[in-house]
């Protein structure tokens, strides 16, 4: 976790040179490849910025797209790479933007919607994942943020277990988690419910009662 707090972290000075992570850290990361999910996300630019500039061994960094409005993933890779937070690596470093590789996919398919070729590809090479694809949305349906969230991050966990080199999983927690609690400690707080059962529930309830067991829980944390 300290490494992934690390790597998530960053600066946007653009003088700042890519030798103030430690040692430690680089060297974690030197000739090992990693995937990203969220990358388009705020903490997922940030993230995929960061290890391309202060790791500089990295291998690869996969990243999980959906095509999106009828543009490709190459396509919402260069949308993504006009952020501001690349300008800096663009300058300083614009080759290792070559070591970032889309990977076509969505979190809510099966097998997260990636062909066989590139999940190949994931499996035989990539040692650390980061986890960061949700749905943040605070009015979100029931259906859906389970979708997502839940059963998202089972079907990642299930592609992490074929992974040959896989020495890290990090699942980057949506904001406002435990929300009904007044104080959170950082601990992993026991469930009333099995997630299993929560995924199951979605499949047999009719939408209109998911909707109000939604609009229940809402009404239990305002």
């Amino acid at each position: 976790m300290d490494i992934a707090a690390a790597s998530a972290s960053t600066s946007y000075d653009t003088t700042t040179q890519h030798h103030h992570l430690s040692g430690g850290i680089r060297d974690f990361y030197k000739d090992r490849s990693v995937f990203i999910t969220g990358a388009t996300g705020f903490m997922g630019k940030v993230l995929v910025e960061k290890l391309l500039r202060s790791c500089t061994h990295i291998k690869n960094v996969y990243v999980l797209m959906r095509p999106k409005s009828g543009h490709e993933v190459r396509r919402r890779l260069d949308d993504l790479l006009n952020a501001k937070v690349f300008d800096c690596l663009k300058r300083e470093l614009p080759d290792a933007l070559n070591k970032l590789q889309p990977i076509c996919g969505d979190i809510t398919q099966q097998g997260l919607g990636i062909s066989a070729a590139d999940e190949k590809t994931l499996v035989e090479n990539v040692s650390i994942v980061f986890h960061s694809a949700a749905t943040v949305k605070f009015d979100e349906g029931l259906k859906r943020s389970i979708e997502m969230n839940v059963q998202g991050t089972r079907r990642l966990v299930n592609l992490c277990h074929k992974m040959k080199h896989l020495v890290a999983l990090i699942h980057v927690s949506t904001a406002y988690c435990n929300c009904n609690r007044e104080e959170i400690d950082e601990v992993v707080y026991p469930m009333s419910t099995s997630p299993l059962k929560i995924i199951e529930a979605m499949e047999w309830m009719d939408d209109d009662l998911i909707s109000e067991i939604g609009r229940a829980s809402c009404r239990e944390r305002v």
